[in-house]
């Protein structure tokens, strides 16, 4: 317990954040080697990390935009609408990427016998439906249940209402903003600490023998994701920027992407996101909605996982697809990628939807959902990695892009 504690204050207090993280991963992994009983009780403090970061996220999307907008003065400019195209932009982009690699490299399944107790959405409609009925949700509940699109609503319309507040209204809410941000900043210093519980646990409790099963499937997924962050995105970001993306590139995956990666939550990871659109000098009124905006709809890692994982499902059945087919299974991905945070299960459930496409049973379909959580080790982690810190990428893109322009 000596040992250990001293350890821990490294992990806390000891140099860059980014380092500490890795110290983080390394002696999580480490002890999930030597002593996998302790490992699994490290699980803890993983789990309380990834608990305290649910917690203090849809306050802090609550307080900061309302705080934000209320405050904000006329003629200043944000970048919103620039964001958002990039936003589907990039997640279209990222179900063709899948559908391209899915097609050089052809993957089956070896399908297992259940599917879980989740139904699937049926359509497109129900998975729109549900984003339109979390705008007008209760705001008590919308903070409950982690509802950030009804928060974000709310948010927006009492902002808009306490711009026309008196001075001391708006002061007292810019105070309520910085203590929101204070906790948060707590909360992040104890990044390494849940990180290490949370790699320990992951391999002393799960292992990675049930992945080799699916070696190539998940080659072909991670595959798409790293060209997706290392190529596309870059590619995006140059032509909005004009300059080197990568610098801008590799710190966002550095800091929000590893982060992201082990909690597995892009929810977990918005106040990650926010504290680092500060660091970065990114307009706040600007990154307040488009960091929680981007946690619902900027979702290129899910348009993968479901592209892969249908196309694998197709391939194992024998169906012939046609180019035009597989550019519509690239919208439909898109489309229900943006939606996948209001549907139970996230981007695993939609496979069902992507699968109607090509007549496939949903017996069938759910079969495939089971083999997504059976690899979801690793999917979940890079599809959430990638897609938390594109929000990032893209809403500094469009703030950089704004200030040379200006």
């Amino acid at each position: 317990m000596n040992q250990t504690q001293p350890l821990m204050l490294r992990m806390v207090y000891g140099g860059s954040l980014v380092t500490r993280i890795l110290i983080g991963i390394v002696a999580g992994a480490l002890l999930a080697v030597l002593a996998p009983s302790a490992a699994e009780s490290a699980g803890l403090l993983g789990s309380l990390f990834v608990g305290a970061l649910k917690a203090v996220a849809p306050v802090l999307v609550f307080v900061l935009v309302m705080s934000s907008i209320a405050n904000h003065k006329k003629g200043e400019q944000t970048s919103i609408r620039p964001i958002l195209y990039l936003y589907l932009l990039g997640t279209f982009a990222a179900a063709l990427t899948a559908v391209l690699l899915s097609f050089a490299f052809p993957t089956e399944l070896v399908l297992v016998s259940h599917g879980g107790e989740a139904s699937p959405p049926e359509g497109i409609g129900e998975v729109l439906q549900t984003l339109v009925f979390n705008i007008v949700d209760n705001p008590v509940n919308a903070l409950l249940t982690g509802n950030f699109i009804g928060v974000l609503a709310w948010a927006v319309g009492l902002g808009l209402a306490f711009h026309h507040a008196g001075d001391s209204t708006k002061t007292l809410l810019g105070d309520l903003s910085m203590g929101v941000s204070a906790i948060v900043k707590f909360v992040i210093r104890l990044a390494p600490v849940g990180i290490f519980g949370l790699v320990a646990n992951t391999i002393a409790s799960t292992g990675f023998d049930a992945l080799w099963g699916y070696a190539q499937l998940l080659a072909v997924l991670l595959g798409a994701m790293m060209i997706i962050a290392l190529v596309v995105n870059p590619l995006l970001v140059y032509l909005k920027i004009g300059r080197n993306p990568y610098p801008l590139v590799l710190q966002c995956l550095r800091e929000s992407g590893v982060t992201a990666f082990f909690t597995r939550s892009s929810a977990a990871n918005i106040p990650v996101n926010m504290e680092l659109c500060k660091k970065l000098k990114l307009h706040e009124d600007t990154y307040s909605v488009s960091i929680p905006l981007g946690a619902t709809i900027n979702m290129g890692g899910a348009a993968i996982t479901i592209t892969v994982l249908t196309l694998a499902a197709v391939n194992t059945l024998g169906i012939e697809v046609d180019i035009m087919t597989a550019l519509l299974l690239s919208v439909v991905a898109a489309v229900s990628a943006c939606g996948a945070s209001g549907v139970a299960g996230g981007s695993l459930l939609l496979i069902p939807l992507a699968c109607s496409l090509f007549g496939i049973p949903n017996e069938v379909a759910m079969q495939v959902v089971a083999v997504g959580f059976i690899i979801g080790v690793l999917q979940d982690s890079a599809e959430t990695g990638l897609n938390s810190s594109t929000d990032v990428l893209f809403t500094a893109a469009a703030c950089i892009a704004d200030e040379q322009r200006g």
